[in-house]
């Protein structure tokens, strides 16, 4: 069975933020095509039912002429009648005021204005569009608000369980090979016991189960892992609130072998429950590839 392909149709006031929703659904997972020319629009509906490729879609048209709104409700009908695609029209929009702030700001000529003046081309514009707004599914009022809060509104309104966006990636690493330079935070474990100094434990690593256990079973250990996860648990959702894609996490230790690697292990299982985690231990085998140099 053909997977249902969903198609949102991105279109609105010139000025209105379909750029910066374009680049939300990008972030989504869907394929973006701005401004495609409506003519290629049919060929482009038999390209994406033939491959069976693409199952998420995001076109922004510039709805400037008749032509461009009688192609979308011709492709509209054609997809309620195969029942193959799940279509929607996410219109933007914004007061006459802000778009001829907007435009005197970017210093920038509107592309229905004649002579110049910006609001004999916004209300062109507006009445042309006038159709496809009452038809849309989803009208956003950009007027006050940020790029940030629309990504915010269009991830609220598309992002699905599927669709998750935000992500951790977890570090471990050693001091004594530098800073990771790509991380957000930076926390330091060098105060906890070093399973170096047992000759026992010294050639294995925090991957390794005596390793782990010798780490975990500190008093000092499990007081401050219990802090910290709460901590991280605690500023997570304001990360994700501010539109951030990724934070990444870096636990270091001296040589990023033990202590940082077991530490990372037990915060990637907790945080794996809530978001999508990532681990990388950066350093864990360069004291034996040093000393295979040597």
């Amino acid at each position: 069975m053909t997977e249902q392909v969903h198609l949102v149709i991105i279109t609105g006031m010139s000025g209105a933020g379909k750029t910066v929703a374009m680049q939300s659904f990008e972030d989504l997972g869907y394929f973006c095509i701005d401004n495609l020319p409506p003519t290629l629009l049919p060929k482009f509906w038999d390209l994406v039912r033939e491959s069976g490729k693409l199952n998420k879609i995001a076109l922004v048209i510039d709805l400037r002429s008749r032509a461009f709104y009688d192609e979308i409700v011709k492709m509209l009908n054609d997809v309620a009648v195969h029942g193959t695609m799940q279509a929607q029209v996410l219109f933007l929009d914004a007061s006459d005021e802000e778009l001829v702030s907007r435009y005197k700001e970017t210093r920038r000529s509107h592309p229905l204005a004649r002579n110049g003046r910006v609001m004999e081309g916004i209300q062109r514009e507006r009445k042309l569009l006038a159709p496809i707004r009452q038809a849309a599914q989803l009208v956003i009022d950009t007027t006050s608000i940020s790029p940030r809060k629309l990504r915010e509104e269009i991830f609220h309104n598309y992002e699905t369980e599927s669709t998750q966006t935000f992500h951790i990636e977890l570090m471990s690493f050693g001091f004594k090979y530098g800073l990771p330079i790509d991380a957000d935070i930076v926390m330091d474990v060098r105060f906890l016991p070093n399973p170096y100094y047992l000759p026992e434990l010294r050639d294995q690593t925090g991957l390794d189960q005596p390793v782990y256990d010798y780490v975990m079973q500190q008093p000092q250990t499990e007081a401050f892992y219990q802090q910290f996860l709460s901590l991280l648990e605690a500023i997570m959702p304001g990360y994700k609130k501010e539109g951030k894609a990724n934070l990444t996490i870096a636990i270091g230790c001296t040589g990023g072998q033990h202590r940082s690697v077991a530490l990372t292990q037990r915060l990637a299982q907790a945080l794996g429950n809530q978001y999508p985690v990532h681990v990388t231990h950066r350093d864990i085998n360069k004291r034996k590839e040093s000393a295979n140099r040597s």
